[in-house]
């Protein structure tokens, strides 16, 4: 996949955009929380089709960067300390920090409460990455597990799954049957955890972004836009 970075006029704009070719047989654009615009064209595309395509989503891209751009102040780099919020499954806990003989986390009347034998940034950020994962192991096992009885009818087996830590994706499949989920989907709401999980089943069925693939995901996960804002409003 060839990349190059190109721009949109628009007014007195100029959007950059990332452009790449796949074997797709059609052109999607998205735009990424951190406000980078990626164009996947296909294979031949002829380049001022996609140009006059990126200029006419132009006002789109704004307004996506713009949304995205809202909610940046609200995440800024974890400190650790007593009172620092921290996010888990949508909701906002209080860090209470407790040194101890021996490691753990418990969530108690709103508190995340960490104790800990060493209570320096680094140390604390490792259990509670480590206790994330350990959380999202076994409640995405189990979304998984309930959403895969949605899609009996379309013979796919229990993917294999895989959760780590991704910056730019919330989850990736590949068409030998293997999900990929970001840890830090353990933050949003469960709706939003459905809803990525959904959308990579449904990548087993039709693996491209095409009208049958949206077609599934509107008929199996109807709700999935409110969920998907849900998600990029919690973690953008």
């Amino acid at each position: 996949m060839l990349n190059t970075i190109n721009h949109i006029k628009y007014g007195s704009k100029s959007i950059p955009y990332n452009l790449s070719f796949t074997t797709r047989k059609t052109l999607g654009i998205k735009v990424m929380p951190d406000g980078t615009v990626n164009i996947i064209a296909p294979i031949g595309a002829n380049m001022l089709d996609i140009t006059q395509k990126a200029k006419s989503k132009a006002y789109w891209i704004l307004k996506q960067r713009a949304f995205f751009g809202m909610y940046k102040p609200n995440t800024p780099k974890r400190k650790f300390v007593n009172g620092e919020t921290h996010l888990y499954l949508g909701r906002q806990y209080k860090l209470q920090i407790i040194k101890a003989d021996a490691d753990g986390i418990k969530i108690y009347r709103g508190a995340l409460i960490i104790t800990a034998k060493y209570i320096n940034p680094g140390y604390l950020e490792k259990i509670l990455s480590d206790w994330h994962k350990t959380k999202a192991t076994v409640l995405f096992d189990e979304i998984l597990t309930i959403a895969l009885e949605a899609f009996k009818k379309y013979k796919i087996g229990k993917p294999i799954l895989y959760i780590r830590q991704m910056e730019k994706r919330w989850g990736s499949c590949t068409k030998l049957g293997k999900i990929i989920l970001n840890t830090e989907l353990i933050k949003a709401p469960k709706g939003s955890i459905e809803y990525v999980i959904i959308h990579e089943l449904c990548h087993l069925v039709h693996y491209n972004h095409n009208k049958d693939f949206y077609a599934l995901q509107n008929k199996l996960y109807p709700q999935w836009e409110k969920w998907k804002a849900k998600l990029e409003q919690a973690l953008a």
